[in-house]
């Protein structure tokens, strides 16, 4: 009787997703399960992309020539899209790979044992293992000295108070 106060209607049985993929579907999804309804609507947003993309690419901001390009067939269309999609690829070929060389096994600097995960980067841009990582153990030419001196500057600036007259 809850149901009838509410207006909600409930059928006998569950019902099966309408793509037959196993899942059982619901009125708010249009019977679908979650995951069908979910790729349907992916599907038609990237439909929609792909069409105003298209229409501003072949007749840029015209509105006039809209009405035109949609008496044409659906073939040219898909030709357009293909040349422009393979001279997008071309220049990412010449251009090389994005990924550098794979570099051998990280060694320490100064006895070249492998290191791997556990080096320890110096600040003069070196790697070591753990015996060498302090300063004075790898002959570090990193200048301490001048790079807190920078630091402290940066960290205080001088404050001068301004002159006073006498009175």
């Amino acid at each position: 009787m809850e149901h009838k106060e509410t207006g909600c209607q409930s059928r006998e049985g569950p019902i099966l997703c309408i793509n037959n993929c196993g899942f059982f579907g619901s009125a708010a999804t249009m019977n679908m399960c979650s995951k069908c309804h979910k790729e349907m609507t992916l599907k038609e947003e990237q439909a929609k992309l792909a069409a105003s993309s298209f229409d501003s690419i072949v007749n840029g901001a015209d509105a006039t020539k809209e009405h035109l390009v949609a008496a044409n067939t659906s073939a040219v269309a898909v030709a357009h899209v293909d040349l422009k999609t393979t001279v997008i690829a071309q220049p990412a070929d010449v251009a090389g790979p994005s990924e550098p060389a794979p570099k051998g096994p990280s060694r320490c600097s100064t006895c070249r044992k492998r290191v791997g995960l556990t080096g320890f980067n110096c600040r003069c841009g070196n790697l070591y293992c753990a015996m060498h990582r302090y300063s004075d153990k790898h002959e570090c030419k990193f200048d301490y000295r001048a790079a807190a001196m920078d630091a402290i500057a940066k960290a205080n600036p001088v404050v001068k108070a301004e002159k006073l007259d006498k009175i």
